[in-house]
């Protein structure tokens, strides 16, 4: 006699948009958009993003200017194409390296039985204590401004973040028959956990990954108009609003708009499809 088994398929990583409305998919194409634009700026940018023309300081919109000039007369436009590669490559890698991290420690602490799972679990718990912003700053007092000392220290903050959830869903799929009846079949832990657990989880967290690219961008961007991120001249969208605080107070607004608003549009649109994820993938879980 044949014992036939109906295990569930593993969720697919390219599925996501079975999960966002239209306002999802305006998100989207709106990041793509972002992204496109920042990759290819050293193409489509129509000037130097550091050239200074102290004939145009502070243009309006026009005259070969599409969004203006800033207090050194360089383009806005082409400042905001180039930002956007620093501005988003540090939420980038910090997603990456929080969600890879997270999901490796998430696995053990729901998997393991007894101490090692209590001891992952009070590790998360140390790492909640210390908030993203400020580690960030410990960091950068401890070993220079830049990009790389905050990207290290929001990586290791958001990690716990994507290790608790893995943990609480871990724990909730173990205990599940199809992985009772591979264990039964004899396979292997690391097998199962890998090769069966994790792509079920996948969905999920990288809804909470999503979410998360949205806060870091903010608070990179925070740490730049304190000065305490990328460096001028280097184009960033933090540090465009900063450098752009003296003409401000005279009464230009445009060089601090256009930065802040892009940076507020990033974050809604991330926000929003982790939030439709979140809610949709969710559901359909629950």
């Amino acid at each position: 006699m044949t014992l036939a088994l109906r295990l569930p398929r593993p969720a697919g990583l390219l599925r996501y948009g079975q999960y966002l409305s239209p306002l999802g998919w305006a998100a989207a194409g709106f990041g793509a958009l972002v992204v496109l634009l920042s990759v290819l700026a050293p193409v489509l940018a129509p000037y130097d993003p550091d050239y200074v023309d102290l004939n145009n300081v502070l243009a309006g919109p026009g005259g070969g200017h599409l969004l203006g000039t800033d207090a050194l007369g360089r383009d806005l436009l082409s400042r905001l194409m180039h930002g956007g590669r620093t501005s988003l490559l540090g939420p980038a890698i910090v997603m990456v390296g929080s969600t890879v991290l997270g999901l490796l420690l998430g696995l053990a602490a729901g998997w393991s039985q007894g101490w090692p799972g209590r001891l992952l679990s009070r590790f998360f718990d140390l790492l909640f204590a210390f908030p993203a912003l400020l580690l960030a700053m410990l960091a950068i007092a401890l070993f220079g401004k830049g990009l790389t000392a905050p990207v290290i220290a929001m990586t290791i903050a958001y990690v716990p973040y994507v290790a608790r959830l893995t943990q609480s869903l871990v724990m909730a799929e173990r205990g599940r028959p199809y992985v009772q009846a591979y264990q039964v079949l004899g396979f292997t832990t690391p097998w199962v956990v890998l090769g069966r657990v994790l792509p079920n989880l996948v969905p999920t967290v990288g809804a909470q990954a999503t979410l998360n690219f949205g806060y870091v961008l903010a608070d990179l961007a925070a740490l730049s108009f304190i000065g305490l991120g990328i460096q001028p001249p280097t184009s960033d969208w933090g540090a465009m609003i900063e450098e752009s605080r003296g003409a401000l107070l005279g009464g230009h607004l445009l060089p601090a708009f256009w930065p802040a608003l892009v940076i507020v549009l990033v974050v809604v649109a991330v926000n929003i499809i982790g939030e439709e994820l979140s809610d949709r993938i969710g559901g359909k879980l629950a």
